[in-house]
């Protein structure tokens, strides 16, 4: 079992950047892919962004792609997501999430996640 949690939210002018850390414990952090998610009110959550166990590989959504970049620091067991250039789009609960698999192959594999951090862009 992996815990999870997020920090970094917050509220932001439209063209800001936040950059959210989730730091994970309770399993092997470098073995697994992970990734974040988003939830906006009213709407389902979404896939926006993932990493291999080594983060070599990374995928976006292609709603934040060149906008976002997501790394990791496997001696520190932490996942960041840096983002830039915010809309008001944007605005959500951040999720932080552990895959069951060592590479990314779709939103599907995560079973753990953290209770989520709100990130508010205004116009």
């Amino acid at each position: 079992q992996v815990q999870l949690v997020e920090s970094g939210g917050g509220l932001v002018q439209a063209g800001g950047s936040l950059r959210l850390s989730c730091t994970a414990s309770g399993r092997t952090f470098g073995n697994y892919a992970m990734g974040w998610f988003r939830q906006a009110p009213g709407k389902e959550r979404e896939f926006v962004a993932a990493l291999n166990w080594s983060g070599r590989n990374t995928y976006y959504a292609d709603s934040v792609k060149g906008r976002f970049t997501i790394s990791r620091d496997n001696a520190k067991n932490t996942v960041d997501l840096q983002m830039n250039s915010l809309k008001p789009e944007d605005t959500a609960v951040y999720y932080c999430a552990a895959s069951s698999r060592n590479s990314y192959l779709g939103p599907g594999d995560f079973g753990s996640w953290g209770q989520g951090t709100q990130v508010t862009v205004s116009s």
